[in-house]
């Protein structure tokens, strides 16, 4: 068999870093994960071939190639998975196809031959067998929660590194909490499953020999999910670290109640994690109620953002507006709120109902849907009717967006975070860092209009803190970046802004 393996494109949001690319020579930010753990459960005779969409164009040679092409894709990705499907339909080839997008609801993609759904741990091998018997099903799906423990390292070899930003590896799926507006515990569950600290650090030893020396990003929904487990893990990984003489630096996905834990945060900042993107959501109390953010309402956000600061942890935050007790207040509130704690990187969306969770059937409950979800909470549609009047809310998270990344407020924030930031990371400058730096010096320094607050920048933290200048420079061109999402967002239309009757408030 010649499977060919496609990932669609991924569309201009805060989590494709795409304006960042340019500075250093890079076409993605992260690999197919996925695709590249099922490639590696397929029959090893079988020869494999992925394309991922956001670095190169999917090519009629390759479909031409293939005898069945596989598809993954996350619900941002829906019209880059319908254009491959089609296109692949019109090539007469065999689709099978599987991940979040299509676990969520497989309805939307007519075309797909064989869905394997849910985790390919427990769909796939049925999948396998039936086709080797030349009787495969339409539909494979599951409940079961399978022992992660037993997925298989990567298939690195269907990728080129140089293509990539960053690498990613999973520690564990699944999230002790239950907000409503997460699908997470819809596709991965409640009780966190976790890999072997052996099966991790062979993982980590297959990456490190297969070539990669850079960031590595922790995929888990939350990476201190099961936190005795991640306790047994990080020594080891710190021994493995010092070791290899730290070739990884480490960002991952998890809770607030880390800073509470100062044994973990260290364990961190010892193993060179120097990332952590934390679902703050807002500052409202209700808000955070509302929701089932039951971690989050006791939080001194300051405190908190603030100790991992110290230790090294950057805070990459979410943020939400659009909950049923926010008022007009909020959008004032939120800014405020993020320029005190510091959170730089502020990714700041409209709440989504996301299909199967909690806050999707509660809509659903209330006639409060209006569509589909776009997966994509930036670009400022709204696929269900709000309490606010919706003119209100999708103006008042406009004004939100500009406001945050004007460089005014930007780099205010640089500078709080900077006053607190204690750079524990390790691992050597290379070119590419340099080559990134001189083209900020252009791009930034030169034609922006963020250019008096970037020389600012600059020059403070090479006279006062050193140590921070390579974490000044890439906040700056995350700046762009982030900039460039925001006016995208600001200039986009609601797509059911013209549905007739009540949609643009909801009386409770």
């Amino acid at each position: 068999m010649r499977i060919l393996l496609v990932y669609p494109t991924y569309p201009d949001t805060f989590w494709s870093f795409k304006h960042i690319l340019p500075f250093i020579s890079r076409k993605a930010a992260f690999p197919p994960l996925g695709l590249l753990t099922v490639a590696a459960k397929l029959p090893a005779q079988w020869d494999k071939r992925l394309v991922d969409a956001n670095v190169a164009p999917l090519r009629g040679e390759d479909l031409a190639w293939a005898d069945m092409v596989f598809i993954s894709a996350m619900v941002v990705q829906e019209a880059g998975a319908k254009d491959v499907i089609a296109r692949a339909k019109a090539m007469g080839k065999r689709i099978v196809a599987g991940g979040p997008a299509f676990t969520a609801q497989p309805e939307r993609f007519p075309g797909v031959d064989h869905f394997v759904l849910n985790e390919a741990e427990i769909t796939l091998p049925p999948f396998l067998e039936d086709l080797s018997r030349g009787t495969p099903k339409p539909l494979y799906t599951s409940t079961e929660r399978p022992d992660i423990s037993r997925t298989p390292i990567p298939q690195w070899d269907l990728i080129d590194f140089r293509d990539y930003v960053t690498m990613s590896v999973q520690y564990s799926r699944g999230c002790p909490f239950d907000c409503e507006f997460c699908d997470i515990v819809v596709l991965n569950g409640r009780r966190p499953r976790v890999k072997s600290t052996d099966q991790m650090l062979c993982e980590m030893e297959s990456l490190h020999e297969a070539g990669w020396s850079g960031p590595v990003f922790i995929v888990d929904d939350n990476f201190i999910g099961n936190i005795a487990s991640v306790k047994q893990f990080l020594p080891r990984l710190v021994d493995w670290q010092v070791r290899h003489g730290y070739p990884f630096k480490f960002m991952t996905e998890a809770s607030i109640n880390l800073a509470q834990d100062g044994e973990l945060v260290r364990l961190l900042s010892k193993a060179n994690f120097h990332k952590v993107f934390i679902g703050i959501e807002t500052p409202s109390t209700d808000s955070l109620k509302e929701c089932g953010k039951k971690q989050n309402v006791a939080t001194d956000f300051s405190q908190a953002i603030k100790t991992l600061h110290q230790n090294g942890l950057q805070v990459m935050g979410g943020f939400i507006v659009g909950f049923d007790s926010d008022t007009e207040g909020i959008f004032e509130q939120q800014i405020r709120f993020i320029q005190k704690i510091g959170v730089v990187t502020a990714m700041v969306g409209i709440l989504t109902a996301m299909p199967k969770t909690r806050l999707w059937s509660r809509l659903k409950a209330e006639n409060r849907l209006l569509g589909n979800a776009t997966g994509e909470n930036t670009d400022a549609s709204l696929n269900f009717i709000p309490t606010m009047r919706r003119k209100t809310l999708i103006n008042g998270y406009k004004n939100l967006l500009s406001t945050l990344y004007t460089p005014e407020f930007y780099y205010d924030r640089i500078n709080t975070f900077l006053k607190n930031y204690n750079p524990t990371a390790r691992g050597k400058l290379v070119w590419s860092d340099f080559r990134a730096f001189l083209k900020s010096l252009w791009r930034i320094g030169i034609l922006s209009r963020a250019r008096i607050w970037y020389w600012k920048l600059i020059i403070t933290t090479a006279l006062t803190k050193r140590k921070a200048l390579p974490v000044a420079v890439e906040l700056a061109i995350l700046g762009r970046h982030f900039q460039l999402v925001a006016k995208r967002a600001l200039q986009a239309k609601d797509a059911w802004a013209d549905e007739p009757a009540e949609n643009t408030s909801h009386p409770l």
